[in-house]
């Protein structure tokens, strides 16, 4: 019978590869150095490759090494949800479900998502975990997410994407300055007076390409670091900037003297859904928690016909 690498072994493997450290990834594993080392070698041996270039006390992963760590996370991937499958007895929503999400969405549903779920699916372990784009599409390649919930569009590579609702932005100014011109095309608005989020945030990006926001002149070199401080710098009549409408409609502005107005462009939106690894068991607790989530969108993203 051929020989094959242990679920032990791989798992060392990425413990290893996570770490880069040998000390390090035995204590994660709750082993000895020795321990770790001697299944390193022990999974070259029986794939016959060399997945680490040594030199006294350092090394770094060979090429195929680091392919080989690829192919190890998923099929460790797949091996825990066989075992959360086989476990829950192939029930959908039912079990651990690690959502990812990020940080202009979160605060504005994730309570009412949890809640929602604890009353439909009381046995669903929901687990959150709030980041940017970038980290919580990372964090779903390595299998640590079950979904991302996201800013469309994005670059998402190979994960299957849907959108679930479409959320307008809103000029968000200070009441005493409606006589300023800021109804007029985005090309008349005085230079630096328009505030946006770091450029981490990926709403900064659909904001200045929804808005058709063609100069940067018009940006203030100041970036906020959350929506909530974008609200104080324009309650201080420092500049306007633009806002999603589910945090416009969770009450972001309440307790200001801000006012919202549709800007120019009519159809200035994100798209906002989920991503999920096409590869995975989970569809049927991917597609009905989409729905969920799209059900709690529906609600957060109506604008108000009277804004």
């Amino acid at each position: 019978m051929k020989r094959l690498p242990s679920i032990k072994q791989l798992q060392y493997l990425l413990a290893l590869h996570e770490h880069q450290h040998f000390g390090r990834a035995a204590d994660a594993c709750y082993i000895g150095q020795s321990t770790l080392s001697a299944a390193i070698a022990n999974l070259e041996e029986t794939m016959n490759a060399q997945l680490l270039e040594r030199d006294h006390k350092t090394f770094i992963f060979t090429p195929l090494g680091e392919d080989v760590v690829r192919q190890a996370r998923y099929i460790i991937e797949q091996c825990e949800e066989l075992t959360d499958f086989a476990r829950h007895q192939g029930k959908p929503m039912t079990g651990p479900f690690r959502l990812g999400c990020i940080p202009t969405i979160a605060p504005f549903v994730l309570s009412e998502v949890m809640t929602l779920c604890r009353e439909r699916y009381p046995e669903l372990q929901l687990l959150l975990r709030e980041d940017t784009s970038d980290n919580s599409l990372q964090g779903l390649a390595e299998g640590r997410l079950d979904m991302v919930l996201l800013a469309l569009p994005y670059e998402t590579g190979a994960f299957h994407t849907e959108v679930l609702a479409q959320d307008g932005f809103k000029l968000v100014l200070h009441q005493d300055w409606l006589g300023r011109g800021f109804q007029q095309d985005i090309s008349q608005w005085p230079d630096e007076s328009i505030f946006l989020l770091e450029r981490e945030h990926c709403l900064t990006g659909h904001a200045v390409k929804a808005c058709e926001l063609e100069d940067s002149r018009k940006v203030n070199p100041f970036f906020a670091t959350s929506l909530h401080t974008l609200t104080q710098m324009v309650n201080n009549k420092l500049g306007v900037t633009f806002m999603p409408q589910m945090a416009i409609n969770s009450g972001l502005l309440e307790g200001t003297q801000l006012i919202s107005q549709s800007p120019q462009n009519a159809t200035a939106y994100r798209d906002i859904g989920v991503a999920w690894r096409p590869t995975s068991s989970k569809a049927r607790s991917y597609k009905l928690m989409a729905a969920l989530i799209a059900e709690v969108l529906q609600q957060k993203c109506v604008a108000d016909p009277g804004v």
